[in-house]
């Protein structure tokens, strides 16, 4: 392997390093400002021929604040480490 392609290639993965640290920056934001995720679950209870009988569910997944703390501190960390060894 050449080595102007070996250098690319280690500026190509920091890129990813990087792109990846943006990501978990943006989601741990994204946690501390939104506390709970709320969905609702369709089930059928009941399937008697024409007869149906179906049922809906509220879920409420609620997100840790300490979640969103660490996915912006890692996501910092990868930016730096990123930076640091392009």
């Amino acid at each position: 392997m050449p080595r102007a392609f070996a250098r690319y290639e280690g500026i190509n993965k920091m890129r990813n390093l990087a792109l990846v640290g943006v990501v978990l920056v943006v989601l741990g934001i994204a946690g501390l400002i939104v506390q709970n995720v709320s969905f609702t679950e369709n089930k059928k209870v009941i399937d008697i021929g024409p007869l149906q009988v179906r049922s809906e569910e509220q879920h409420n997944v609620p997100i840790p604040t300490i979640a969103g703390i660490f996915a912006i501190i890692a996501g910092l960390g990868m930016i730096f480490a990123s930076r640091r060894y392009a």
